[in-house]
């Protein structure tokens, strides 16, 4: 009978501020939406340092054979290797430094591409093809020119790439999409608590008759509070559904459809990514309502 009596106001809460809860849900719906890409890039802008190293660092391509780059005749040997090394250790601009194989090379580019294009009879390319390289992190991201210009005219050395050079337009793109929807989704949030704030006192002023009979007969706060924490679960679930499907197109149409086959030359977020991004935000979504609703509950329902 108890349980009859909270599910009933809870119906009754529901369809007596129906275009309250709307609006919380609607709020929720966008704010959830926001701060769930904002998880969702920075998790981007991790994946892309982790593949492609972060702007402290530089790449210096080694010979192979039949290399592009005129200087190099031949596959870079273990003594020219060994030269390079030691110009690297000496340079007081280096802070670490490590060499990476063909084999490593060569699965970083399966990864990206699809090991299914490097299977079979002829397959796009294989190890052999793949240049060995030195990848180099610097103690001062602005103090690079020593280091360049001593292994650019090394022996066995084909070319260098500065990462920054690559990285810099990706990392301020997803860092400004990052904090503008991080910022948004902020403001969006606080509406919500505002929102939640007034569903809350218009529900328990249409209810005041209802709990006043309540406390004369002795029913708890908790049990009179009861319906009011179910309407803002029933709302974050809402809530966090919605957010969760416009995650999942963003998912689909922004990044498998789009970024995943039109710049295919870096790793992109994938299954989970989203399942952070979707904890993250089921988390979110109830703390948004419950709490504001029980601290809210213990002054409104005071009769």
């Amino acid at each position: 009978m108890q349980l009859r009596y909270v599910f009933s106001e809870l119906g009754q809460g529901l369809r007596r501020n129906l275009s309250m809860h709307i609006a919380v849900i609607l709020t929720l719906f966008v704010s959830l939406t926001l701060v769930g890409l904002g998880v969702l890039l920075n998790q981007q802008a991790d994946k892309a340092a982790q593949h492609w190293g972060s702007q402290l660092q530089i790449t210096v391509w080694l010979c192979k054979d039949k290399d592009d780059n005129p200087a190099c005749t031949g596959e870079v040997t273990d003594a020219q290797k060994d030269a390079i090394a030691a110009e690297v250790e000496k340079n007081p601009e280096v802070a670490d430094y490590r060499f990476e194989s063909k084999e490593e090379a060569f699965e970083k580019v399966k990864e990206l591409l699809g090991p299914e294009k490097f299977d079979g009879p002829n397959p796009a390319a294989t190890a052999d093809d793949m240049p060995q390289s030195v990848w180099i992190t610097l103690k001062d991201p602005e103090q690079y020119q020593g280091i360049t210009s001593a292994v650019v005219g090394l022996d066995g050395v084909s070319g260098i790439r500065d990462m920054r050079d690559v990285l810099k337009p990706i990392y301020g793109s997803i860092n400004a999409l990052q904090w503008a929807a991080l910022a948004t989704a902020a403001f969006l949030v606080f509406a919500a608590l505002l929102l939640v704030g007034n569903t809350i006192r218009l529900a328990a002023f249409a209810r005041r008759k209802e709990i006043g009979i309540m406390r004369l007969v002795g029913a708890s706060t908790l049990y009179i509070a009861l319906p009011f924490l179910l309407e803002a679960l029933v709302t974050a679930i809402i809530g966090v559904a919605l957010a969760g499907g416009a995650l999942a197109a963003f998912m689909y149409f922004g990044i498998d459809q789009r970024a995943a086959t039109g710049l295919a030359f870096m790793p992109w977020i994938g299954m989970p990514e989203y399942v952070v991004a979707l904890m993250s935000i089921a988390i979110l979504g109830p703390v948004l309502t419950l709490l504001p609703t029980l601290v809210l509950t213990r002054k409104y329902l005071k009769v």
